[in-house]
């Protein structure tokens, strides 16, 4: 009776001795990839977090004058409930000597080509103290005016609350309100003013609630 015959070198023992060692293989380099990226990750999750933290301390400051503050403004926060239904709006909670001296928070709107994100301050009485646009996407060199690197536009509310300009008066010239526009790009002032307006009308609402936040 004749053997089967086989390749020199190859035996069936041979190719499951193979086919099992892949499957290893593979889990083997994929653990790790895997413990290279979670080392990768803890490693650069603090200074990621120092950054971000930082750059907030940083924009915070811009809105509030200087030496109105003493306290951390990134873990004094008051969170209420934001315009929209079912939103939640964090106020962060400026003092200085343990007494409230401004709210700081973000307010946006519809813009010419996207949201406008705006971050704003108002004292205790309710006048703006400072506005700056954190994030827009309006047409370069027209809409882009509202950042303060390119126009002081932005300081144009400073100082100003809901009694002062009156009510109807709270709109871009065009509108018959007191706030310059831009050639080419009325909306986009336009709808800065109405969420400056918008946050002081939720300062307004909000104001006991603020006020009496405890540190």
């Amino acid at each position: 009776m004749m053997g089967t015959e086989q390749s020199p070198g190859f035996s069936l023992d041979a190719l499951r001795d193979r086919l099992a060692y892949q499957p290893l293989l593979l889990g083997g380099v994929a653990l790790v990839a895997g413990t290279a990226l979670t080392l990768a990750s803890n490693a650069t999750r603090a200074p990621i977090a120092a950054a971000e933290a930082h750059d907030t301390q940083m924009t915070l400051a811009q809105v509030l004058p200087a030496g109105s503050t003493d306290n951390d403004l990134l873990k004094d926060v008051l969170e209420l409930p934001g315009p929209a239904a079912g939103s939640a709006r964090r106020i962060h909670i400026a003092r200085k000597a343990g007494v409230v001296t401004g709210a700081v928070f973000n307010v946006s709107e519809r813009g010419y080509a996207g949201e406008i994100r705006l971050l704003m301050a108002v004292d205790p009485a309710g006048r703006v103290l400072g506005v700056r646009v954190l994030k827009h996407t309006e047409t370069p060199g027209l809409g882009d005016k509202i950042e303060i690197a390119r126009n002081p536009w932005i300081t144009s509310f400073n100082g100003h609350s809901l009694g002062d300009p009156a009510a109807e008066q709270w709109a871009v010239r065009k509108d018959g309100g007191i706030y310059d526009s831009f050639a080419g790009a009325t909306i986009t002032p336009r709808a800065v003013v109405k969420a400056v307006k918008g946050g002081l009308d939720y300062f307004a609402a909000h104001r006991n609630e603020i006020l009496g936040a405890q540190p």
